[in-house]
């Protein structure tokens, strides 16, 4: 082969890779970005009988909605008005676990697409980029496994929690929560993002009410240390988002990397961390406006249907 016949062959397949990086882009920025997902996953932890006592009819669950990273923008009406939509699941209970905001304009967005959602019974724990605004990031970071600083431009993060509260919605950061939800008395409490140490469990720790149907922890981050003190305390299942179920993915929805401390296979989903605990990792609803791509990994929320374990 001569020389320029090799030159020829190397200039061909880089423009073949550059095509394939081009589409693969496009597909990840224009398509599966916008490609909202519904999940839906059932969890056995309510004892037997505590169904028909709250009133649901028989074969009918106890229906928590699972939403979190919305990383909003406000230009982003399809996202606002899916989630919007969400209300017609008719859950009882609604949790968000955080990173609402993607700009200090941000908020208005987010109340548009909870809209009739915040009518419902919630609760929520925000994540660090509730607090503060995103900022750009070398995405091979991500690969060391090093943890991204935050960004010190501070986002409206109070406004947002005051609409949350004065909607009727319970701010479980650092906080015991006892109350009734779609007939089902529920203990909940929750931490600050202990993806970068803003948690203290010692404000909650302990067992939840025994007299509680269901006990529910919340972490925006799924930190390993947090989930292994809900579990030990007694809580049936606990809530998380954060790693975007890893955003970029191998076919298969199979995660490259968590930006936590968890392992890959939990990266999103359902999973049981413990014999008595189980785990909720939500993928999420958005991402960071510096790095706007999802690939094998559609933006979703989650509808958990509890329902009663064996006798």
């Amino acid at each position: 082969m001569t020389s320029r016949a090799f030159s020829n062959r190397i200039l061909r397949s880089a423009a073949a890779l550059a095509t394939l990086g081009l589409t693969t882009f496009i597909y990840a920025n224009q398509i599966e970005l916008r490609a909202f997902k519904l999940h839906r996953v059932q969890v056995p932890v309510l004892a037997p009988g505590t169904l028909a006592r709250a009133g649901k009819r028989e074969g009918e669950p106890f229906r928590i909605l699972h939403v979190s990273d919305f990383h909003m923008l406000p230009d982003q009406k399809l996202k606002q008005k899916w989630v919007a939509s969400l209300d017609a699941l008719n859950p009882d209970l609604v949790i968000n676990t955080g990173d609402n905001l993607g700009s200090d304009k941000a908020v208005p967005s987010v109340l548009a697409a909870l809209g009739p959602l915040l009518n419902r019974p919630g609760a929520f724990v925000f994540g660090t980029n509730d607090y503060f605004a995103p900022r750009p990031v070398n995405p091979l970071k991500y690969l060391t496994g090093k943890k991204r600083k935050p960004s010190r431009v501070e986002l409206p993060w109070r406004g947002m929690r005051a609409a949350f509260i004065e909607h009727g919605w319970q701010d479980a950061t650092h906080a015991r929560l006892e109350f009734v939800a779609g007939g089902v008395k529920v203990a909940l409490s929750g931490v600050d993002d202990p993806h970068h140490e803003l948690e203290d469990y010692s404000q909650i720790a302990g067992a939840p009410n025994a007299d509680a149907d269901i006990a529910i922890g919340l972490s925006h981050s799924p930190e390993p240390h947090v989930l292994d003190a809900f579990a030990e305390d007694g809580y049936d299942l606990v809530l998380s988002g954060h790693t975007h179920g890893g955003q970029v993915c191998l076919p298969g929805g199979k995660a490259i990397v968590t930006n936590c401390g968890i392992d890959h296979s939990r990266a999103s989903g359902l999973s049981r961390w413990t014999e008595k605990t189980w785990l909720h990792v939500s993928n999420g609803l958005g991402t960071s406006p510096y790095a706007p791509v999802r690939l094998f990994c559609r933006p979703s929320a989650t509808l958990i249907e509890v329902v009663e374990r064996d006798s």
